[in-house]
Formats: C-alpha cells, sequence, structure tokens
C-alpha cells in the first residue's frame, strides 16, 4: 500500500430495528483505508455502502466492531468528539451539492474553515479555487454555476481543511460522463498530490476501474 492506514475497521455491524425485525445493514466487515490510495465501494442498493462510508467518517456509530480514524479508536465517542474528529480529519463530496445560495463560491468553501474557528487565507483558498478550476468563478454565486460546477465547489469545500480522508458517495451521479470524468480526475489529482486518501461509492464502474482497489458488499457483507 501507499502510506499508513488512515482508517481501521473490524467487525463493524450497523444493525437497527424495523419493527420486529432486524435489519443488518452492515454485518462484520474489516477494512482498512490507507494514506494515498482510491478505494472504491460497490454494491447492489441496499449492500450497506451508504452505511458503510458514514461508519468510516464518524458521520454514524457501529452497533458492533472497532473503528480506528488516525490512530484514534472512535467507537463510542460522544458526538461533540466526533465532531472534532470529522472537521478536522475528514472532508465530504455528497451527491447533492448542498451549497448555501447566498454564499459565492469562494464563501461556500470557506466554510469548513470558519466551522473550525480558522480564517481563511488567500493564498490558501486561490490554490484550492485554481484545483478545481474556478479561480474565474470564485465571486459567482451557486445559481450561476453548472451541475459540474457546483459539484466542484463541493469537492473544493472538502479540500480546504486539507482532510488525510475524501469521502464521496455517488458524487458523479447527476453528472453527465465527461463533466463525471473530470470530477474524478479532480479525485485522483488530490490523493496524488495532496496524499488523500480516498473512499467513494459509485455504480460507475469505468471510474471503479481508475480507483487502486475495490470492495464489494453485499447484504452487508464483504463480498469475497
Amino acid at each position: 500500500m501507499n502510506g499508513n492506514v488512515i482508517i481501521s475497521g473490524r467487525g463493524l455491524c450497523r444493525h437497527y430495528q424495523r419493527g420486529s425485525e432486524t435489519v443488518r445493514a452492515l454485518d462484520g466487515v474489516d477494512i482498512d483505508i490507507h494514506a494515498g490510495e482510491s478505494v472504491c465501494i460497490l454494491g447492489p442498493s441496499g449492500s450497506g455502502k451508504t452505511t458503510l462510508i458514514n461508519l468510516l467518517s464518524a458521520l454514524d456509530a457501529p452497533t458492533a466492531g472497532t473503528l480506528t480514524i488516525d490512530g484514534r479508536r472512535v467507537d463510542g465517542l460522544p458526538e461533540h468528539e466526533l465532531v472534532n474528529i470529522r472537521r478536522g480529519t475528514v472532508g465530504y463530496v455528497f451527491q447533492k451539492f448542498h451549497l448555501i445560495p447566498t454564499l459565492t463560491v469562494a464563501e461556500n468553501m470557506a466554510l469548513p474553515l470558519l466551522f473550525l474557528g480558522k480564517k481563511p487565507d488567500a493564498e490558501g483558498l486561490d490554490r484550492v479555487l485554481g484545483a478545481v478550476g474556478l479561480a474565474d468563478r470564485a465571486g459567482h454565486l451557486p445559481k450561476e454555476l453548472s451541475g459540474g460546477q457546483m459539484q466542484r465547489v463541493a469537492i473544493g469545500r472538502a479540500l480546504i481543511t486539507r482532510p488525510r480522508v475524501l469521502i464521496a458517495d455517488e458524487p458523479t451521479g447527476n453528472l453527465d460522463r465527461q463533466t463525471g470524468e473530470t470530477i474524478f480526475d479532480l479525485f485522483v489529482k488530490a490523493v496524488r498530490e495532496e496524499g488523500v486518501a480516498l473512499v467513494l461509492t459509485t455504480h460507475n464502474l469505468a471510474l471503479a476501474g481508475r480507483c487502486d482497489r475495490t470492495v464489494t458488499l453485499e447484504d452487508g457483507k464483504t463480498k469475497r
């Protein structure tokens, strides 16, 4: 592998009750994510893909199993501590862009820094704007952007804090093929140049094939 283990999960389970039925959304998954590698989580709908990345990014807690992020055991931690881990270590790119319509491109990108209590510096913001190809759109509002450009803003927002891990749930699902490939190129660039660990889900097998490795889930378990 390319680098140190950033996320390590052992026996990860996520069970919940639906009436009298116990739903085993995730049922005993072992996984390691290394710095500087890209990992694609594959599987049919209902296989546990989103559940797994929600656990890996500490957005949700496992019912059982252990999870370590950046050397720290995080399963069982209270929410206020998980918030700090998420903000400092993990960047998120979701299928829905979740941009604030009244803020400019640059302001939307800078939001995570404000949540961390950091003042955005012009040089760092310019670096990310350039990296995602939006240097000429910094003052534009989301309504003035295309879908691909809005996704670039979401990627820039995720990268602005220099996260150790970038989590992307179906990041190209609403984009045309060419735009999706361009967006994926930005992910690859972050992995190669920043040493970021990339974990994504996609139904696009061509993009999955460009990742360093794939993990396939079936009925909440890793498919061998």
